[in-house]
């Protein structure tokens, strides 16, 4: 009689075990690495985005006329040395 009961208290600790701590702490992670490897790669594609807009690609709004002399020449006066 205790042994049946005490095998039933068993199976019912097992059975609340498994279905009210195993399983959803094993759904939460795996939630989890779901959601960092989508935040990985979308750091990678902003990386990737940020490395080619920096190695030749410019946006439309930054098109300006080039300028031809260096923001150095804008500082420079000539001046002629008076004797």
């Amino acid at each position: 009689m205790f042994k049946t009961l005490f095998l039933i208290f068993l199976f019912y600790m097992l059975y609340k075990l498994v279905f009210e701590f195993i399983i959803p702490v094993y759904n939460a992670s795996k939630r989890m690495k779901d959601q960092v490897g989508q935040m990985q790669q979308k750091m990678q594609e902003e990386q990737q985005r940020r490395q080619f807009e920096r190695d030749g690609y410019i946006k439309p709004e930054q098109q300006t006329k080039p300028s031809n002399s260096n923001p150095a020449d804008k500082d420079y006066i000539e001046f002629e040395e008076v004797k």
